[in-house]
């Protein structure tokens, strides 16, 4: 079970945090960062097998619990404002091929904007903090 909720771990990040698996990876701490995280939520895992739970929900209810940190993303919120908002720079920067190096460095432009609003999953849809951050994308890109 281990091995395969570091996997779906490991999915989660790529799709959702990409700027998190990059410095994962530059600092090469892939392995014990997923080491980490699943050893804590292990005894979740175990409690849940002892009272017969199939093993679907409980990777299911495992992943959530270690995802739960990395939500929402930041990086999925900046591609879609971007698409929504930006949609020729969109188009532009997906058939360049650096759409997603291009939205990890917006996620380090607007770190203080989302740490200002203290983005978190209750405020996402805040208006003010949609309207700074659409201010400094299009800081970034003239």
């Amino acid at each position: 079970m281990q091995t395969r909720l570091k996997e779906k771990l490991w999915s989660y990040i790529i799709q959702h945090n990409p700027e998190l698996m990059l410095r994962l990876q530059e600092q090469q701490g892939v392995t014990q960062y997923l080491e980490t995280k699943v050893a804590s939520v292990m005894p979740m895992a175990d409690q849940l097998l002892e009272e017969g739970r199939p093993q679907y929900i409980i990777e299911e209810l495992c992943l959530d619990t270690l995802t739960a940190d990395l939500k929402p993303s930041r990086y999925q919120y900046l591609l879609a404002l971007l698409e929504e908002e930006f949609p020729q720079d969109y188009a532009r920067l997906k058939e360049s091929g650096t759409l997603t190096y291009e939205v990890v460095n917006l996620i380090e432009a607007c770190r203080g904007i989302f740490s200002d609003f203290d983005f978190n999953i209750e405020n996402e849809d805040n208006r003010h903090l949609k309207y700074a951050i659409i201010g400094e994308v299009h800081n970034y890109l003239s």
